[in-house]
């Protein structure tokens, strides 16, 4: 279990990075919007870098736990569990804490490849393609083209939600996948 106060600093640099970016935002704004010392920032973080590792890891297993979450319940309710991803961003997309993908922002920021920023984004979004994969059923064949396509349409309906500000992206990526599983 994390220590109080560097899930403080993780949590106040999360809402600053959605706010301003992770670029733009300084660890000074970082300490003066927590409240904690340059010393019990660098006890936890050597780095920015590091806080903002810190910061996607706990986004990643929140993300993660999220989906299989209502891809379960989809199972449940005997609906495709693939498709419940985009229910899941519709109501992302409709709350008060959509910024946008901290991901994908991430790796526009961080764009080398070798940046461990990067790659961390980078395993992010391969492991919700996993998912999607996994939650295919049986469809007999290579599921991996059709994964892929439906995470580009989750991305897609991510970057349109928040570059266009419409919140019914992730319905009309939907729509879209549907057609997708049905061949």
């Amino acid at each position: 279990m994390p220590q109080p106060r560097k899930q403080h600093l993780i949590d106040t640099a999360y809402r600053l990075f959605n706010e301003h970016g992770y670029h733009a935002t300084g660890i000074d704004l970082v300490l003066a919007e927590s409240g904690v010392s340059k010393a019990t920032l660098y006890k936890y973080f050597r780095s920015k870098e590091e806080l903002i590792l810190a910061v996607l890891q706990q986004r990643h297993e929140q993300q993660i736990a999220l989906i299989q979450r209502t891809m379960e319940q989809a199972r449940e309710n005997a609906e495709p569990p693939a498709l419940a991803i985009f229910d899941a961003l519709d109501n992302w997309f409709r709350s008060e804490a959509f910024f946008g993908c901290n991901f994908i922002n991430a790796s526009a920021e961080y764009a080398q490849d070798d940046d461990a920023i990067h790659q961390l984004a980078a395993r992010h979004k391969a492991r919700v393609q996993q998912l999607i994969e996994d939650n295919l059923g049986a469809l007999g064949e290579d599921k991996a083209p059709l994964a892929a396509q439906l995470s580009l349409l989750v991305d897609g309906a991510i970057v349109y939600a928040h570059t266009r500000g419409d919140k019914n992206a992730a319905k009309l990526a939907k729509k879209m996948a549907a057609r997708l599983l049905v061949g």
